[in-house]
């Protein structure tokens, strides 16, 4: 089985059924997914944001976001100094660059719908 870091971009699309929610299940389909401890924080502040200007949709948006929580996803803690580092060094938002040390630290590939994300994987080779 691969082994793949998924952002909450990718995550999101799946959870909220969005429209890049077909392609994100190509992503991660099969893979053992990990992904920070920061990926429920970002869902949540997503799922707010969606109730926000879908109120009559809150406790659905509510219930999609407990599904994603419960998805068969690896937590883990990073090194945040690392992230730190590592956000000055390529321009990322630390947010973006504790998934791309979380995917180095493990040695597998990192899925993203992030353009900022994703240029900085191709301009780097990861």
């Amino acid at each position: 089985m691969a082994t793949k870091v998924a952002d909450a971009s990718v995550i999101a699309a799946l959870a909220f059924e969005e429209p890049a929610a077909n392609e994100a299940e190509k992503l991660v389909d099969g893979a053992d997914i990990w992904a920070p401890t920061l990926l429920a924080y970002e869902l949540t502040s997503t799922a707010w944001k969606k109730a926000r200007v879908h109120p009559q949709k809150s406790a659905a948006i509510g219930q999609q976001l407990l599904k994603a929580l419960w998805l068969d996803i690896h937590w883990a803690e990073v090194d945040h100094s690392a992230v730190f580092r590592l956000a000055i060094e390529t321009g990322l938002s630390t947010y973006d660059a504790s998934y791309l040390h979380l995917a180095r630290s493990l040695g597998v590939p990192l899925v993203t719908f992030d353009q900022q994300l994703q240029s900085v994987l191709q301009a780097r080779g990861d």
